[in-house]
């Protein structure tokens, strides 16, 4: 299959891209400034370079800017060559076999290979790595049999053939392996540097190698700012511009506010008063994303085992309100676990398809009855929780709304609020130390099977271990005997999804949108709402 073939090949997906400040890099009249910096602001940090173990947004994002796939995502998630210069497949849609360029190399001066994939997908796939990831790789040739520890490594379906093809081998079809295959998680890796550092392995700038745009530089792997510089050793070198990105995480969208007014940042995100006070200014920009936050409950108590409990507070937060009083940005009240604008199916949006009033609206009277009958069951008069969740500004602003709801709303609620750095909330939900935490997940590519996988049985991601036989046969269906009838596939969906809020496996809140200011000078940062948010290969600064 030739590229051109290849990707136009028709999806059912509509998650957004935006070429950030401009209609067209290309196009643009502006004079390109003669020092190509640019100056972002992060509001978390960064968790780790290792793509075996990466889970968060900003690690992701500078993992795929200082590092390159099989295939790179453009505007609107359109798959672009990276690694890969063509592919063909077999005719039963089972076999990819993969032609890489030549002219690939990592930062060390190694030639980027075949076997750098090979190595790379089954040092994920390997039960010892413990890849929070290791799921995504399912539908590969014996990829779950060897997460499971039934069959080594050696027996997943990837194989290199020479230095440069790589022939792949599903079990099944996977209607959306051509976007995972620009997802993080199946870059290659360098032997050698694995092997070099050690445990050390992406802790820090200087214990990775890179083959992307940019290699990255002073994150020592707890500090709050690095760069990325351009990487001279890149395939394409002569279309990146920018010679230097910096990263500063600054937690108070006041306080990057203001370093964005002083013109020490090209860009910063806002807080609901600033997005409510800059929303017709030129440079403010709301970025929808394929994100949605929920609380998840830890299920392993017997507390939250109590479907009545969860549903009442579940039932006692108003949406509606956080989003436009708490948040301001843009917001939208979750309709589904899957967000709004991710899928289409006979022209209808997943969202709306699965849209429940259980599990997702606010109702008083509702939670005040099953909140009731919950603490009847479980024989006590009063609860004691903790919620957990991040420490900036954001996070602590929901986590204080959600308390006053839940503690006004629910008689006998006590709610005690722990916010913690975002890495070691991580750390605590993976580790099922917490009660409730709020939660986020941005959809790795633009189906909703990227949502609704983690709330099976054995997913790593599913912290609060909700377990549902009939909702796990769905999602076990759609990837299975309905894979290639789209109608049965995405009803499957459908069906989990409203099981999922019917049930309260968890409680979706919001749908991410993030308000920001961008100066004008940037332009061609392309931003995409499912995967990897940024991507700043072509973006260059005017005068």
């Amino acid at each position: 299959m030739n590229w051109k073939k290849f990707l136009s090949a028709s999806l059912v997906v509509t998650a957004s891209g935006l070429l950030l400040a401009s209609c067209g890099s290309a196009k643009s009249s502006a004079q390109t400034a003669s020092k190509q910096v640019l100056r972002w602001s992060e509001p978390s940090e960064m968790q780790t370079l290792d793509p075996s173990k990466v889970v968060d947004t900003v690690s992701s994002d500078m993992i795929s800017n200082s590092n390159e796939g099989l295939y790179r995502l453009g505007k609107n998630s359109k798959v672009q060559p990276g690694i890969a210069t063509k592919v063909k497949v077999s005719d039963n849609g089972l076999k990819y076999t993969f032609t890489l360029r030549k002219n690939s190399k990592w930062s060390n001066g190694d030639p980027v290979t075949a076997a750098d994939f090979v190595y790379s997908w089954r040092r994920t796939v390997a039960p010892k790595t413990a890849s929070e990831y290791a799921y995504i790789f399912e539908g590969i040739k014996n990829a779950a049999a060897i997460t499971a520890g039934q069959k080594p490594v050696s027996d997943l379906g990837v194989q290199a053939v020479g230095k440069y093809q790589l022939v792949v081998t599903l079990e099944r079809n996977i209607p959306y392996f051509k976007l995972l295959m620009g997802f993080t998680p199946f870059f290659p890796q360098n032997q050698r540097a694995v092997e070099k550092y050690g445990s050390k392995y992406g802790t820090a700038a200087k214990y990775m190698v890179y083959n992307g745009p940019y290699k990255m530089t002073g994150w020592s792997g707890s500090n709050l700012k690095w760069n990325l510089v351009k990487n001279n050793q890149y395939w394409d070198k002569k279309h990146v511009k920018l010679t230097d990105i910096s990263f500063q995480v600054t937690k108070s969208p006041t306080t990057s506010y203001n370093l964005y007014q002083d013109n020490k940042l090209d860009e910063t995100y806002l807080n609901a008063e600033q997005a409510k006070q800059l929303n017709t200014n030129k440079e403010y920009v709301s970025l929808k994303q394929a994100r949605t936050t929920y609380l998840e409950f830890n299920q392993t108590k017997k507390e939250f085992q109590n479907k009545k409990i969860r549903e009442a507070l579940s039932y006692a937060v108003n949406r509606q309100q956080l989003v436009n009083k708490v948040l301001g940005n843009g917001s939208l009240p979750a309709k589904s676990i899957v967000s709004k604008d991710l899928a289409l199916h006979n022209g209808k949006d997943f969202a709306d398809t699965a849209a429940t009033t259980a599990g997702v609206t606010y109702n008083k009277e509702k939670a005040q009855k099953l909140w009731k009958e919950g603490l009847q069951e479980l024989g006590v008069k009063s609860l004691s929780f903790s919620l957990l969740g991040d420490d900036d500004d954001v996070s602590k602003s929901v986590s204080t709304y959600l308390q006053s709801q839940l503690e006004t709303n629910l008689p006998g609620a006590q709610v005690s609020v722990l916010n913690l750095p975002k890495k070691t909330r991580i750390t605590r939900s993976t580790t099922g130390q917490f009660d409730v935490v709020i939660s986020g997940w941005a959809a790795d590519f633009s189906d909703p099977i990227s949502f609704l996988d983690l709330f099976t049985k054995d997913n790593s991601y599913n912290f609060g271990k909700w377990s549902n036989a009939q909702y796990d046969k769905l999602v076990t269906a759609s990837k299975t005997t309905d894979v290639n009838h789209d109608t049965q596939r995405w009803n499957d969906l459908v069906q989990a999804a409203k099981l999922l809020s019917t049930e309260q496996g968890v409680a979706p809140l919001y749908q991410v949108a993030q308000a920001q200011m961008l100066k004008s000078k940037v332009k061609g940062v392309v931003y995409n709402t499912a995967g990897v948010a940024f991507n700043f290969k072509n973006a260059y600064v005017t005068q």
